[in-house]
């Protein structure tokens, strides 16, 4: 029985390609655990289910306890060095476990006199721990290696957009702090402004008025535009050199 819960819950003990179909039916609850917590956020649909939303949560509760048991249980099955006492102390070193553990308590605290319900929603992680260990792994894999080689690139774009943040604030706040002090009054109201119009989002909430302050912010918002694309071009350039890496070795083999 533990050697079949191993190779079925954890993903380093499938050796089929894929994930396991119990992996497969636990993302499914995960969702569906994750659905209902959303749900329950909205009144016009919570109010009168209050029951029907209890029951849910307790099930998906009792369900991921005992997943999370079993995995405790059958860990030992790892191929690593050390007894099986050390192996299971191992198992709590993993953040994924801890995760868990808030989870289910989040799950149970209303029935212990709390409401913990945004930490439910980070189940929904869950998914990415049960694909990051298993055959699905591979692009996670290049995807880390990518973001490894380019860390230095990376650092120097969100530098460089941090500056122009804080010059794109300074200049707005001398053209139109004296205009609109409410919005430009002081750099740190303008920085709102700034990270917004860099960005590309853009809301309109804040926007100058002056023609200097115009020119300015057509400057700011066209400078956001190539920052936007320096890392984009950094990481789909590192990514893909990485995929071409993998594939290359793969036909060595």
């Amino acid at each position: 029985m533990r050697q079949w819960l191993f190779h079925n819950l954890d993903p380093r003990g499938w050796t089929r390609r894929g994930m396991s179909p119990l992996n497969v039916a636990l993302i499914v609850l995960i969702l569906a655990a994750v659905a209902l917590a959303i749900l329950e956020t909205e009144p016009e649909i919570f109010r009168g289910r209050e029951a029907l939303f209890a029951h849910l949560n307790l099930a998906f509760a009792t369900v991921f306890t005992a997943e999370f048991l079993a995995r405790l249980y059958c860990c030992v099955e790892r191929d690593e060095p050390g007894s099986n006492l050390a192996k299971r102390l191992h198992f709590f070193a993993s953040p994924w476990v801890w995760i868990d553990i808030i989870v289910i308590l989040a799950t149970l605290s209303p029935y212990l006199g709390g409401n913990l319900l945004i930490f439910r929603l980070l189940r929904i992680l869950r998914i990415v721990s049960l694909a990051n260990l298993g055959r699905l792994s591979g692009a996670l894999v290049e995807l880390r290696a990518a973001l490894h080689a380019r860390r230095y690139e990376l650092f120097i774009t969100v530098a460089l957009a941090g500056m122009l943040i804080i010059l794109g604030a300074t200049a707005l706040y001398w053209a139109e702090g004296h205009i609109q002090p409410d919005k430009f009054g002081s750099i740190p109201r303008a920085l709102w402004w700034s990270v917004v119009t860099l960005t590309t989002i853009g809301y309109g909430d804040v926007s100058p008025i002056t023609p200097l302050g115009k020119i300015i912010a057509g400057m700011v918002a066209i400078a956001g535009v190539g920052m936007v694309a320096m890392p984009t071009g950094i990481l789909a350039a590192a990514f893909s050199e990485a995929m071409q890496q993998r594939t290359a070795r793969e036909r060595d083999r």
